[in-house]
Protein backbone atom coordinates (compact mmCIF):
# COMPACT_ATOMS: atom_id res chain seq x y z
CA UNK A 1 0.00 0.00 0.00
CA UNK A 2 1.28 3.44 -0.96
CA UNK A 3 0.60 6.29 1.45
CA UNK A 4 0.31 9.92 0.43
CA UNK A 5 -0.56 13.12 2.38
CA UNK A 6 -4.15 13.49 1.10
CA UNK A 7 -5.08 10.08 2.54
CA UNK A 8 -3.89 11.22 5.95
CA UNK A 9 -5.58 14.64 5.69
CA UNK A 10 -8.87 13.01 4.64
CA UNK A 11 -8.67 10.78 7.71
CA UNK A 12 -7.96 13.77 9.99
CA UNK A 13 -10.93 15.59 8.43
CA UNK A 14 -13.20 12.99 10.07
CA UNK A 15 -12.08 14.08 13.58
CA UNK A 16 -14.05 16.90 15.20
CA UNK A 17 -12.19 19.19 17.61
CA UNK A 18 -14.64 20.06 20.46
CA UNK A 19 -13.09 23.51 20.92
CA UNK A 20 -14.29 24.72 17.51
CA UNK A 21 -16.95 22.09 16.63
CA UNK A 22 -15.12 21.74 13.27
CA UNK A 23 -12.79 19.02 12.02
CA UNK A 24 -9.02 19.22 12.50
CA UNK A 25 -8.35 20.37 8.93
CA UNK A 26 -11.07 23.06 8.94
CA UNK A 27 -9.86 24.25 12.33
CA UNK A 28 -6.40 24.85 10.87
CA UNK A 29 -4.85 22.53 13.44
CA UNK A 30 -2.78 20.46 11.00
CA UNK A 31 0.37 22.55 11.23
CA UNK A 32 2.29 21.00 8.35
CA UNK A 33 1.89 18.52 5.50
CA UNK A 34 1.99 15.00 6.98
CA UNK A 35 5.41 13.44 6.36
CA UNK A 36 5.48 9.86 5.13
CA UNK A 37 8.28 7.30 5.18
CA UNK A 38 7.00 3.92 3.99
CA UNK A 39 4.29 2.98 6.51
CA UNK A 40 5.43 5.59 9.01
CA UNK A 41 3.38 8.79 9.24
CA UNK A 42 4.25 11.93 11.19
CA UNK A 43 1.56 14.54 11.84
CA UNK A 44 1.95 17.91 13.62
CA UNK A 45 -1.19 19.21 15.34
CA UNK A 46 -1.38 22.73 16.73
CA UNK A 47 -3.52 23.42 19.82
CA UNK A 48 -4.46 26.80 21.35
CA UNK A 49 -2.51 26.14 24.57
CA UNK A 50 -0.70 23.39 26.45
CA UNK A 51 -3.51 23.18 29.05
CA UNK A 52 -6.13 22.44 26.34
CA UNK A 53 -8.74 20.15 27.99
CA UNK A 54 -9.36 18.32 24.67
CA UNK A 55 -5.69 17.63 23.89
CA UNK A 56 -5.42 13.96 24.93
CA UNK A 57 -8.79 12.89 23.54
CA UNK A 58 -8.09 14.66 20.22
CA UNK A 59 -4.70 12.95 19.82
CA UNK A 60 -6.26 9.54 20.44
CA UNK A 61 -9.08 10.28 17.99
CA UNK A 62 -6.62 11.42 15.30
CA UNK A 63 -4.52 8.26 15.60
CA UNK A 64 -7.63 6.06 15.58
CA UNK A 65 -8.98 7.85 12.48
CA UNK A 66 -5.75 7.19 10.53
CA UNK A 67 -5.80 3.51 11.52
CA UNK A 68 -9.48 3.20 10.59
CA UNK A 69 -9.59 5.16 7.32
CA UNK A 70 -6.07 4.42 6.00
CA UNK A 71 -4.66 1.21 7.51
CA UNK A 72 -4.25 -0.37 10.91
CA UNK A 73 -0.65 -1.12 9.89
CA UNK A 74 0.31 2.56 9.74
CA UNK A 75 2.82 3.61 12.42
CA UNK A 76 1.52 6.99 13.59
CA UNK A 77 3.60 9.68 15.32
CA UNK A 78 1.78 12.87 16.36
CA UNK A 79 3.69 15.94 17.55
CA UNK A 80 1.97 18.87 19.24
CA UNK A 81 2.56 22.61 18.97
CA UNK A 82 0.84 25.39 20.83
CA UNK A 83 -0.24 28.83 19.65
CA UNK A 84 0.10 30.12 23.20
CA UNK A 85 3.41 29.64 24.98
CA UNK A 86 3.22 27.19 27.90
CA UNK A 87 2.68 28.46 31.43
CA UNK A 88 5.95 29.11 33.33
CA UNK A 89 6.84 26.34 35.75
CA UNK A 90 6.29 26.71 39.49
CA UNK A 91 9.13 28.73 40.95
CA UNK A 92 9.26 31.06 37.94
CA UNK A 93 5.76 32.51 38.29
CA UNK A 94 5.29 36.25 38.93
CA UNK A 95 8.95 37.23 38.43
CA UNK A 96 8.13 40.94 38.74
CA UNK A 97 6.34 40.64 42.10
CA UNK A 98 8.51 41.68 45.05
CA UNK A 99 6.42 40.66 48.08
CA UNK A 100 3.55 38.20 48.46
CA UNK A 101 1.44 38.67 51.62
CA UNK A 102 -1.15 36.09 52.73
CA UNK A 103 -3.96 37.60 54.82
CA UNK A 104 -5.40 34.74 56.86
CA UNK A 105 -7.77 33.96 59.69
CA UNK A 106 -8.40 30.84 61.73
CA UNK A 107 -12.17 31.21 61.40
CA UNK A 108 -14.72 33.07 59.33
CA UNK A 109 -16.53 36.23 60.36
CA UNK A 110 -13.55 38.10 61.83
CA UNK A 111 -13.28 40.60 58.97
CA UNK A 112 -10.32 39.07 57.14
CA UNK A 113 -11.52 40.14 53.67
CA UNK A 114 -12.26 43.64 54.97
CA UNK A 115 -8.70 43.89 56.31
CA UNK A 116 -7.24 42.48 53.05
CA UNK A 117 -9.17 44.96 50.88
CA UNK A 118 -8.32 47.95 53.04
CA UNK A 119 -4.67 46.91 53.37
CA UNK A 120 -4.35 46.67 49.57
CA UNK A 121 -5.97 50.09 49.03
CA UNK A 122 -3.88 51.68 51.78
CA UNK A 123 -0.64 50.32 50.28
CA UNK A 124 -1.70 51.75 46.91
CA UNK A 125 -2.40 55.12 48.58
CA UNK A 126 1.13 55.04 49.99
CA UNK A 127 2.42 54.85 46.41
CA UNK A 128 3.11 51.14 46.02
CA UNK A 129 2.11 48.93 43.08
CA UNK A 130 -0.44 46.50 44.51
CA UNK A 131 -2.31 43.40 43.36
CA UNK A 132 -5.08 41.64 45.28
CA UNK A 133 -6.13 38.05 44.63
CA UNK A 134 -9.42 36.89 46.13
CA UNK A 135 -8.30 33.32 46.89
CA UNK A 136 -11.50 32.52 48.79
CA UNK A 137 -12.79 30.36 45.93
CA UNK A 138 -16.00 29.26 47.68
CA UNK A 139 -16.92 32.63 49.19
CA UNK A 140 -15.50 35.40 46.99
CA UNK A 141 -16.36 38.84 48.37
CA UNK A 142 -13.91 41.24 46.67
CA UNK A 143 -16.08 42.04 43.62
CA UNK A 144 -18.76 43.42 45.97
CA UNK A 145 -16.29 45.18 48.27
CA UNK A 146 -14.77 46.99 45.27
CA UNK A 147 -18.19 47.52 43.64
CA UNK A 148 -17.14 45.70 40.46
CA UNK A 149 -19.61 42.77 40.56
CA UNK A 150 -20.50 43.25 36.88
CA UNK A 151 -16.90 43.42 35.68
CA UNK A 152 -15.73 40.67 33.34
CA UNK A 153 -11.96 40.45 32.89
CA UNK A 154 -10.83 39.95 29.29
CA UNK A 155 -7.79 38.21 27.82
CA UNK A 156 -4.77 40.02 26.43
CA UNK A 157 -1.90 38.56 24.41
CA UNK A 158 1.49 39.07 26.00
CA UNK A 159 4.77 37.35 25.14
CA UNK A 160 2.93 34.73 23.10
CA UNK A 161 0.45 33.86 25.85
CA UNK A 162 -3.22 34.64 26.41
CA UNK A 163 -3.42 36.24 29.87
CA UNK A 164 -6.33 37.44 32.00
CA UNK A 165 -6.25 41.22 32.52
CA UNK A 166 -7.01 42.05 36.19
CA UNK A 167 -9.69 44.63 37.00
CA UNK A 168 -8.15 47.84 38.37
CA UNK A 169 -9.82 50.04 40.98
CA UNK A 170 -8.56 52.33 43.77
CA UNK A 171 -5.06 51.74 42.37
CA UNK A 172 -5.29 47.98 43.02
CA UNK A 173 -5.15 45.21 40.41
CA UNK A 174 -7.87 42.73 41.37
CA UNK A 175 -8.89 39.21 40.37
CA UNK A 176 -11.50 36.95 41.93
CA UNK A 177 -13.27 33.74 40.95
CA UNK A 178 -16.39 35.84 41.60
CA UNK A 179 -15.86 37.46 38.18
CA UNK A 180 -16.32 34.10 36.46
CA UNK A 181 -19.20 32.43 38.35
CA UNK A 182 -22.85 33.27 38.93
CA UNK A 183 -22.95 35.28 42.20
CA UNK A 184 -26.46 33.98 42.94
CA UNK A 185 -25.49 30.29 43.04
CA UNK A 186 -23.16 28.27 45.25
CA UNK A 187 -19.81 27.16 43.83
CA UNK A 188 -19.97 23.36 44.05
CA UNK A 189 -16.45 22.28 43.17
CA UNK A 190 -14.22 19.50 44.38
CA UNK A 191 -10.88 20.53 45.84
CA UNK A 192 -8.95 19.79 42.62
CA UNK A 193 -11.21 22.02 40.51
CA UNK A 194 -10.92 24.88 42.99
CA UNK A 195 -7.13 24.53 43.12
CA UNK A 196 -6.85 24.55 39.31
CA UNK A 197 -9.04 27.66 39.10
CA UNK A 198 -6.81 29.39 41.66
CA UNK A 199 -3.64 28.45 39.76
CA UNK A 200 -5.12 30.00 36.62
CA UNK A 201 -5.83 33.28 38.43
CA UNK A 202 -2.19 33.34 39.56
CA UNK A 203 -0.26 31.96 36.58
CA UNK A 204 -2.47 32.95 33.63
CA UNK A 205 -3.01 36.60 34.58
CA UNK A 206 -1.08 39.72 33.61
CA UNK A 207 -0.14 40.91 37.11
CA UNK A 208 2.93 42.79 35.85
CA UNK A 209 5.21 44.62 38.27
CA UNK A 210 3.96 44.66 41.87
CA UNK A 211 5.52 45.77 45.13
CA UNK A 212 2.88 43.88 47.11
CA UNK A 213 0.65 40.99 46.04
CA UNK A 214 -2.05 40.48 48.68
CA UNK A 215 -3.74 37.07 48.95
CA UNK A 216 -7.15 37.05 50.65
CA UNK A 217 -7.14 33.40 51.72
CA UNK A 218 -10.16 31.35 52.87
CA UNK A 219 -10.72 31.02 56.62
CA UNK A 220 -9.18 28.03 58.36
CA UNK A 221 -6.66 25.64 56.76
CA UNK A 222 -7.58 23.86 53.54
CA UNK A 223 -6.60 22.59 50.07
CA UNK A 224 -6.57 26.20 48.89
CA UNK A 225 -3.85 27.15 51.40
CA UNK A 226 -1.79 24.14 50.33
CA UNK A 227 -2.18 25.12 46.65
CA UNK A 228 -0.97 28.66 47.43
CA UNK A 229 2.02 27.35 49.40
CA UNK A 230 2.93 24.92 46.59
CA UNK A 231 2.56 27.59 43.89
CA UNK A 232 4.00 30.78 45.41
CA UNK A 233 6.90 31.69 47.69
CA UNK A 234 4.89 33.69 50.24
CA UNK A 235 6.91 36.48 51.87
CA UNK A 236 4.84 36.38 55.06
CA UNK A 237 1.40 36.01 56.58
CA UNK A 238 -0.80 38.53 58.36
CA UNK A 239 -3.22 36.85 60.78
CA UNK A 240 -6.58 38.54 61.45
CA UNK A 241 -8.61 37.82 64.58
CA UNK A 242 -11.09 39.42 66.93
CA UNK A 243 -10.21 39.63 70.66
CA UNK A 244 -12.71 36.81 71.35
CA UNK A 245 -11.24 33.64 72.89
CA UNK A 246 -12.88 31.36 70.29
CA UNK A 247 -11.34 33.39 67.44
CA UNK A 248 -7.96 33.50 69.18
CA UNK A 249 -7.92 29.70 69.53
CA UNK A 250 -8.42 29.36 65.77
CA UNK A 251 -5.85 32.11 65.09
CA UNK A 252 -3.27 29.96 66.90
CA UNK A 253 -3.97 27.13 64.41
CA UNK A 254 -3.45 29.51 61.50
CA UNK A 255 -0.13 30.66 62.97
CA UNK A 256 0.88 27.03 63.53
CA UNK A 257 0.14 26.16 59.88
CA UNK A 258 2.50 28.82 58.55
CA UNK A 259 5.18 28.09 61.15
CA UNK A 260 5.12 24.35 60.40
CA UNK A 261 8.65 23.18 59.48
CA UNK A 262 7.48 21.99 56.05
CA UNK A 263 5.84 25.37 55.34
CA UNK A 264 8.09 27.87 57.14
CA UNK A 265 6.32 31.10 56.12
CA UNK A 266 7.14 33.98 58.51
CA UNK A 267 4.28 35.51 60.50
CA UNK A 268 4.50 39.24 59.85
CA UNK A 269 2.10 40.01 62.66
CA UNK A 270 -1.47 40.01 63.95
CA UNK A 271 -4.33 42.39 63.26
CA UNK A 272 -6.93 42.72 66.00
CA UNK A 273 -10.18 43.51 64.19
CA UNK A 274 -13.31 44.72 66.02
CA UNK A 275 -10.97 45.63 68.87
CA UNK A 276 -13.62 47.87 70.46
CA UNK A 277 -16.89 49.54 69.54
CA UNK A 278 -17.12 53.30 69.31
CA UNK A 279 -20.58 54.82 68.67
CA UNK A 280 -20.66 57.69 66.19
CA UNK A 281 -22.39 59.92 68.73
CA UNK A 282 -19.77 59.14 71.43
CA UNK A 283 -16.47 59.09 69.51
CA UNK A 284 -14.34 59.13 72.66
CA UNK A 285 -15.96 56.04 74.17
CA UNK A 286 -14.66 52.49 73.74
CA UNK A 287 -16.79 49.42 74.46
CA UNK A 288 -14.93 46.09 74.41
CA UNK A 289 -17.70 43.86 73.09
CA UNK A 290 -15.51 40.88 72.17
CA UNK A 291 -13.04 41.22 75.03
CA UNK A 292 -10.08 43.50 75.56
CA UNK A 293 -6.66 43.18 73.89
CA UNK A 294 -6.91 39.43 73.27
CA UNK A 295 -4.77 39.73 70.12
CA UNK A 296 -2.21 41.81 71.96
CA UNK A 297 -1.76 39.02 74.49
CA UNK A 298 -1.63 36.39 71.73
CA UNK A 299 0.97 38.43 69.83
CA UNK A 300 3.14 38.59 72.95
CA UNK A 301 2.68 34.85 73.55
CA UNK A 302 3.56 33.96 69.92
CA UNK A 303 6.39 36.53 69.84
CA UNK A 304 5.02 38.32 66.80
CA UNK A 305 4.10 42.01 66.27
CA UNK A 306 0.61 43.37 66.82
CA UNK A 307 0.31 45.34 63.58
CA UNK A 308 -2.96 47.16 64.27
CA UNK A 309 -6.11 47.33 66.36
CA UNK A 310 -9.06 48.16 64.12
CA UNK A 311 -12.18 49.47 65.90
CA UNK A 312 -15.68 48.15 65.24
CA UNK A 313 -17.35 51.05 63.47
CA UNK A 314 -20.59 50.76 61.55
CA UNK A 315 -19.15 52.74 58.64
CA UNK A 316 -16.48 50.04 57.98
CA UNK A 317 -19.19 47.47 57.28
CA UNK A 318 -21.34 49.93 55.31
CA UNK A 319 -18.45 51.18 53.18
CA UNK A 320 -17.47 47.59 52.32
CA UNK A 321 -21.04 46.71 51.34
CA UNK A 322 -21.26 49.85 49.21
CA UNK A 323 -18.04 49.07 47.38
CA UNK A 324 -16.02 51.94 48.83
CA UNK A 325 -13.82 50.51 51.61
CA UNK A 326 -12.86 52.62 54.62
CA UNK A 327 -9.29 53.09 53.34
CA UNK A 328 -10.72 55.27 50.55
CA UNK A 329 -11.39 57.92 53.23
CA UNK A 330 -8.07 58.63 54.96
CA UNK A 331 -9.55 61.65 56.72
CA UNK A 332 -11.57 59.30 58.98
CA UNK A 333 -10.32 57.46 62.07
CA UNK A 334 -10.86 54.06 60.45
CA UNK A 335 -9.23 55.16 57.19
CA UNK A 336 -6.21 56.32 59.16
CA UNK A 337 -6.16 53.03 61.11
CA UNK A 338 -5.75 51.11 57.84
CA UNK A 339 -3.05 53.52 56.57
CA UNK A 340 -1.20 52.85 59.85
CA UNK A 341 -1.62 49.11 59.27
CA UNK A 342 -0.15 49.44 55.76
CA UNK A 343 2.83 51.38 57.09
CA UNK A 344 3.38 48.73 59.77
CA UNK A 345 3.25 45.96 57.12
CA UNK A 346 5.83 47.80 54.99
CA UNK A 347 8.11 48.10 58.03
CA UNK A 348 7.89 44.42 59.06
CA UNK A 349 8.26 43.21 55.44
CA UNK A 350 11.42 45.29 54.97
CA UNK A 351 12.81 43.93 58.25
CA UNK A 352 11.84 40.37 57.32
CA UNK A 353 13.55 40.64 53.89
CA UNK A 354 16.70 42.06 55.48
CA UNK A 355 16.98 39.50 58.28
CA UNK A 356 15.53 36.28 56.83
CA UNK A 357 16.05 34.07 53.79
CA UNK A 358 13.43 34.14 51.00
CA UNK A 359 10.57 31.69 51.55
CA UNK A 360 10.78 28.44 49.60
CA UNK A 361 7.79 26.91 47.82
CA UNK A 362 6.40 23.83 49.61
CA UNK A 363 7.45 20.79 47.57
CA UNK A 364 4.80 18.29 46.52
CA UNK A 365 5.58 14.71 47.47
CA UNK A 366 4.63 12.37 44.64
Amino acid sequence: MTLYPKLILDALATVTYPGTKKNLVESGMVADTPSINGMKVKVVLQFPRDTDPFLKSTLKAAEAAIHYHVSKDVEVEIETEFKSKPRPEVGKLLPDVKNIIAVSSGKGGVGKSTVAANLAISLARLGYKVGLLDADIFGPSMPKMFHVEDARPYAVEKDGRQLIEPIEKYGVKLLSIGFFVNPETATLWRGGMASNALKQLIADADWGELDYFILDTPPGTSDIHLTLLQTLAITGAVIVSTPQNVALADARKGIDMYRNKKVNVPILGLVENMAWFTPAELPENKYYIFGKEGCKRLAEEMQTPLLAQIPLVQSICESGDEGEPAACHIDTATGQAFINLAQAVVTVVNRRNKEQEPTKIVKVKK
